[in-house]
């Protein structure tokens, strides 16, 4: 029997039971596909990060699985498996390896995480009627896509409205069926953050991600190039909520910057 040391990491806040949860594997050698699928309907979180170490200590390979199916890039996973190696190990940067090969190189600030990332664009895209029906929105100021993540981005002008939506997720998942995700977003009128959102992905994971840094990859330069700032603050508004700070750095990278908590260590049995 197969002993793996586990943890459930809260995402993107500073107190336990808010931000995202990400369950967090920390495996000695690979595990195929179906076992990592498996142990993360297992644990049913959002998703959950696999890690392997390289010879290298400060290297690491990392996958992600939600219940549904592997995810090439998550950003809450990424910062939570962070948050483990780094109260584990005595580096203070990390250098994840993606199933993408897409370079991830993590520091440790103090309190704060910063994970540097990719930058995605968007091009313009219609929102089907029906999905804007789903989600209870009858105006919009934008529809735009990623086809690096396959999410449907959706600008609307209230953050009141995007707090109060209450999806009907059954109906959701039949409007449209070419896309993981559809994420909602709009200016924050909180004096602290620049933007907000939401993001729905009854497609491929759990109904509503609570707080999404993978998302951030392609929303960062969309509210940059709306707002003329490379710096921005974001909130999450999810009923658990988690906030973050992103920053431009060129036309390719960025970073995101956030707090985890580590709620859970224990062993799985596999």
């Amino acid at each position: 029997m197969l002993e793996i040391e586990t943890y459930i990491v809260d995402s993107f806040t500073d107190e336990p039971f808010k931000g995202n949860p990400a369950g967090v594997c920390l495996l000695k050698k690979e595990l195929s596909t179906n076992k990592m699928h498996s142990i993360a309907k297992e644990l049913g979180l959002s998703e959950t990060a696999f890690v392997t170490q390289k010879l290298d200590q400060k290297k690491y390979t990392i996958r992600y699985f939600s219940p549904v199916m592997e995810i090439p890039l998550c950003g809450h996973a990424t910062l939570a498996a962070s948050k483990v190696l780094f109260e584990n190990t005595k580096v203070s940067k990390i250098h994840f390896t993606t199933i993408e090969n897409i370079d991830l190189i993590i520091q440790k600030e103090k309190q704060n995480i910063t994970m540097a990332f990719p930058v995605y664009n968007t091009v313009k895209q219609n929102a089907p009627q029906e999905l804007l029906e789903a989600l209870g929105i009858s105006n919009i100021v934008n529809s735009v896509y990623n086809k690096e993540t396959k999410i449907l981005l959706i600008e609307i002008k209230d953050s009141k409205i995007l707090n109060d939506l209450k999806p009907k997720y059954d109906q959701l998942k039949k409007s449209h069926n070419e896309i993981n995700g559809v994420l909602v977003t709009s200016p924050s009128i909180k004096a602290d953050y620049d933007f907000e959102s939401r993001y729905f992905w009854p497609w491929s994971g759990t109904n509503e991600d609570p707080v999404t840094g993978g998302t951030h990859t392609f929303l960062a330069k969309y509210w940059s190039l709306k707002l003329d700032k490379n710096k921005m603050k974001s909130f999450q508004c999810s009923e658990r909520t988690g906030f973050m700070e992103v920053e431009l750095l060129s036309n390719e990278k960025m970073t995101i910057k956030g707090k985890a908590q580590i709620t859970l260590k224990g062993t799985m049995y596999v």
